[in-house]
This record gives structure tokens, sequence and C-alpha cells, in this order.
């Protein structure tokens, strides 16, 4: 299986603070996702994100096609960064890193995810022609969602 990397950084004029309220709330995915994913918090116990946290989610991964998608929170470092893993779903690999730091008039926050799909060549092929481009669509949907809501530097 070939690991893949998806990286993005924005800045936002917000707190620290304002931006770990936002984004360690699972329930705010809903805002930042586009709306044809199709996708559905299932299951979420408690708010606040805490270690060991699974939240289940549904998504359309092709007209009329749902998956679910099952994620446990790996590690929280309260206000500056927590990790997402995924347990079953779309993905045969799924490790994504959400980083927060402080910086003059607001904050950069990352995401880095590393991911796999399998399949072998299948795998190599759907990544070429969908994948790539749809992950990359989704975190350009939520820069501009984001900057719509918080502004940018």
């Amino acid at each position: 299986m070939t690991l893949h990397t998806l990286e993005q950084e924005q800045r936002l004029p917000i707190t620290l603070e304002a931006a770990w309220d936002f984004f360690s709330f699972a329930r705010n995915l809903d805002e930042i996702t586009p709306p044809d994913i199709g996708f559905e918090i299932v299951n979420q116990p408690g708010d606040r994100l805490y270690e060991g946290q699974i939240i289940s989610y549904r998504i359309k991964i092709l007209p009329a096609v749902w998956v679910p998608w099952v994620t446990e929170i790996k590690a929280v470092d309260e206000g500056k960064s927590f990790v997402d893993e995924q347990r079953f779903g779309p993905y045969k690999f799924w490790h994504h890193r959400h980083t927060f730091e402080e910086i003059p008039g607001g904050v950069l926050m990352r995401d880095i995810v590393h991911y796999g799909l399998g399949f072998g060549p299948f795998g190599a092929i759907a990544h070429a022609l969908f994948v790539r481009e749809k992950l990359k669509m989704i975190f350009n949907f939520r820069r501009q969602i984001l900057t719509k809501r918080f502004g940018s530097l």
C-alpha cells in the first residue's frame, strides 16, 4: 500500500482559544464539509474531544453509495493539537493531525493527513483519477468556509 500525504496551513485572525473551541467539537465538521459529501455524524459520545473518543459518521463516496466511517481520537494536547485515526471506513489507512499555533494576529492551523487506499493497482488508479482531487476539494472547501466564518490574515 502506498501512503499519501496531504498538508494544508491556514492563518485565521482568531485567538487560540476560539480556534480550539471550534475545532474540538466534532459537530462543527458539518459546517466545514462540502454538502455533496453527504457527511453525517451518526454517533459522537460527549461534546469535547478526548483521547479514545470514538466518532461514527456516514459519508457518500459516490451518488447513492454511502459508507460508514469510524474514527478514534488518538491524542489530544489541549489547545494545541489532536489526532484522529480511522478505525473503519473508506481508507485502508487514515491518520490526521490537527495543530494550532498562536501567531501575531491570530492562529496558524495545520492539517497533515497520511492516508492509503489499499486495493493494489486499483487503489493507485482510484487515487490518481478521483481520491486525490476529492480530498483537495474538501480541504479547499474548508479553507473557504473558515475564511468566511473567521476572516483571514
